[in-house]
């Protein structure tokens, strides 16, 4: 497996992925985007943004890269970067199929990106990534499966994708929703041939939404990689938007509150990679303290007392405006 690799590389930071979601495209979810971004999110600035933050991430031992075919040209983005970094040889890079990015680089689009779980949607997404990607495209997830995706249950599709893992690939999948954990469990219940299709899994995991944690240490006692996404919630846990818990927790700590945040998904024994979804330098450079960031046992029972109700935790989350 390609993760592998991670336990040869010693820095700290090896188990801090970088995500391109916020970057690769100019309108997202995330709070704060003007203020990162500012004005100009031409294909050309954020190619660049995108680039920097790939030099500097490498450089302060991360290894792992999380692009997807609905990240405007987050592939496009990662594939430059590696053309023109061969010695980045000891890197994972992953990617994801199963929506399509239909905002046409524009922030105002009425729908941002649609839902596509069928068969001809992976072979046509397969293709475009290969273009990219080549064979620098380790694992490749089906994006964002919920309990009722065709993606569980398409005989057709799981051969299809047994295929690409016989040849090398690493077949994953990443959830999204208030019901995580039974698509969690549903997944690792999918065969082929006798054998499990799934080798990782990508879900969200949080102060604030905590309800996978359990089928996640399920999922990584059955020898699945284990990468959480949206460590910060989309930045709700981020500076001034922090809560006031986790903003006295990161005083003591004389941190900030986006490296509590990460440090405290780090500290779960079945997490095997969490994401940095970083739009500037200074939110990367950040985000790396939380390798070194030690919690006793009063913060993090204080930080604990965050947790949401699911269903609640996503619905606000479906409001957040694209920016």
């Amino acid at each position: 497996m390609p993760f592998a690799r991670l336990a040869t590389v010693t820095t700290p930071t090896c188990h801090i992925g970088l995500g391109l979601a916020a970057i690769g495209r100019p309108g997202y979810i995330n709070l704060g985007r003007t203020e990162d971004l500012g004005e100009d999110r031409s294909v050309e600035a954020l190619r660049t943004r995108t680039h920097e933050l790939l030099d500097a991430a490498y450089a302060q031992g991360v290894r792992y890269f999380d692009a997807a075919r609905s990240y405007g040209r987050s592939e496009e983005f990662l594939a430059g970067w590696l053309k023109a970094r061969p010695d980045a040889d000891d890197i994972v890079v992953g990617s994801k199929w199963g929506y399509t990015y239909t905002a046409d680089w524009t922030t105002d689009a009425e729908q941002h990106e649609v839902k596509d779980h069928t068969l001809a949607t992976y072979e046509r997404q397969r293709a475009e990534s290969a273009e990219l990607l080549g064979d620098r495209l380790d694992l490749y997830q089906i994006h964002s499966v919920t309990p009722d995706s065709p993606a569980l249950t398409d005989k057709e599709l799981h051969a299809k994708l047994a295929e690409a893992a016989a040849q090398g690939t690493t077949v994953g999948f990443s959830t999204s929703g208030p019901a995580q954990a039974d698509a969690i469990r549903a997944a690792l219940a999918v065969t082929v041939d006798g054998e499990p299709l799934f080798r990782t899994v990508q879900s969200t995991y949080n102060a604030l939404e905590t309800s996978a944690g359990p089928a996640l240490a399920e999922a990584h006692d059955a020898g699945l990689t284990v990468i959480v996404k949206e460590a910060m919630a989309n930045g709700r846990l981020a500076g001034a938007h922090a809560p006031d818990a986790l903003q006295a927790v990161a005083a003591e700590a004389s941190l900030g509150c986006d490296a509590v945040a990460l440090a405290l998904v780090l500290r779960r024994p079945w997490a095997g990679v969490v994401l940095s979804g970083a739009a500037t330098l200074g939110q990367l450079a950040s985000n790396l303290h939380a390798a070194v960031v030690d919690l006793d046992d009063d913060q993090l029972d204080r930080l604990a007392a965050l947790a949401e109700d699911p269903e609640a935790y996503w619905e606000r989350r479906s409001r957040l405006p694209w920016h």
